[in-house]
């Protein structure tokens, strides 16, 4: 089944604003977002129209930008870009980075009992970005680096943390926008996994996005992750649209 691009459209906006890095550029129907390499996102070009189109000369501005900053090119590739733009891409040697799921869900407008172990806060904490950077791998165990995008939210946000006997166990974010709230961020406790705190701690920010006068809730999840997959679809979650980052070497 083709996918709804104006419902994709609608998510891929939100993103901008939900996840924001600390330099962004609009490059024709691209935008571009720079954040020293922490998360695929924000530090890759992303179409923002149904049909999105480049050409050669600004395939190569893209890389230049990306280049001078210290960063590969990189370009998701949604069903919101053109096809002869995709393969153009392709055919430059583009490699898969990751493959991904787009994801929404309906809120219940009465769900809006929060998760009493919940503790969440307007703006993210030093505790919330440690805590989160400390159950990241790779680039993502940066705090600075996610410092300094979660600190750029301007819209209504939830900064969650699940405290079991006053110790945190997991951790995630929610941003309003518009009737829709995006959910991300979402870490569990290594040693603490299999025990449902993923579940709670999404059930909870679902809550407050509803509380939040949000009718859904989307987020992005990679294809290979079967645990959450099965998590989201529990609470029904379902696929909008698929789409791949590349990058090129």
């Amino acid at each position: 089944m083709e996918p709804d691009l104006a419902l994709v459209l609608e998510c891929e906006r939100r993103i901008v604003n939900a996840w924001p890095a600390p330099a962004t550029l609009l490059i024709g129907d691209f935008v571009l977002r720079f954040a020293g390499g922490y998360s695929g996102r924000a530090n890759s070009a992303s179409p923002l129209k149904a049909g999105a189109a480049l050409d050669d000369a600004t395939l190569d501005l893209i890389e230049e930008l990306y280049r001078a900053e210290g960063l590969p090119p990189c370009i998701r590739l949604t069903p919101l870009i053109a096809g002869e733009t995709s393969r153009r891409i392709l055919a430059r040697g583009y490699a898969l980075k990751d493959a991904s799921f787009g994801l929404i869900g309906g809120l219940d407008p009465g769900a809006r009992a929060l998760e009493p172990d919940l503790q969440i806060e307007a703006r993210a904490s030093p505790e919330w970005i440690a805590g989160v950077a400390a159950h990241q791998t790779g680039l993502k165990t940066n705090a600075v680096n996610l410092a300094a995008i979660v600190e750029k939210v301007r819209l209504p946000a939830a900064f969650a943390t699940l405290l079991i006997a006053g110790e945190p166990v997991a951790y995630g974010m929610s941003v309003a926008e518009r009737g829709m709230a995006e959910i991300g961020s979402v870490v569990v406790d290594g040693a603490r996994r299999r025990q449902g705190f993923g579940r709670r701690i999404v059930s909870g920010l679902m809550a407050w996005a509803a509380s939040q006068d949000c009718a859904s809730a989307y987020l992005q999840v990679d294809r290979t992750n079967a645990a959450a997959l099965e998590l989201y679809a529990g609470l029904g979650f379902g696929q909008v649209y698929a789409y791949e980052t590349r990058i090129l070497a």
